[in-house]
């Protein structure tokens, strides 16, 4: 005969099947949903006008809860939702995610990070990338002659060396 009791203390196992019950008799049954692990948010990116732009999909936050970070070449924006209701309710339905959460993103280019700019408004985050300027390197291609003449001009007389007072 297989075992009909809950699996309680088995944490591979998110859900778990509770029943109550009641003095009438009548019972009553929900899933308890735990979350242990980071979730991540709708995340949007694209490129408009020399810049990368992040829009996060992220309701029911404030402006201050949210971290973003630039490591390397990549953005990571992370927080904490809380749950607005009590724990002393009942759940007939549980879809909208709730803790800590994390986006990141791969940057295809260096960024200006004194630029990087972030606003919330009617739940999405908005980060703000501008593509730095490719850094410009001067090459300037001497003749060997000149390059014998300026090497010559550059030591100082006495450790420049003449084969005929030899």
């Amino acid at each position: 005969m297989p075992d009909d009791t809950p699996p309680f203390n088995q944490p591979d196992d998110p859900t778990l099947d509770v029943g109550l019950e009641t003095a009438e008799g009548v019972v009553r049954r929900w899933v308890v949903v735990r979350h242990a692990t980071v979730w991540r948010p709708p995340t949007d990116v694209f490129e408009q006008e020399g810049r990368l732009i992040v829009v996060v999909e992220i309701a029911g936050m404030h402006h201050s809860d949210f971290n973003v970070m630039l490591q390397g070449q990549r953005l990571i924006i992370s927080g904490i939702r809380q749950r607005a209701t009590s724990r002393d309710c009942a759940y007939h339905q549980l879809e909208i995610p709730y803790g800590e959460f994390r986006a990141e993103v791969s940057l295809p280019w260096p960024v200006l990070r004194d630029a990087v700019t972030a606003s919330y408004r009617d739940g999405f985050l908005r980060v703000e990338l501008p593509h730095a300027p490719a850094q410009k390197i001067q090459i300037v291609t001497l003749d060997e002659d000149e390059s014998n003449a300026s090497q010559a001009e550059a030591l100082p007389e006495e450790q420049t060396y003449d084969q005929t007072t030899q």
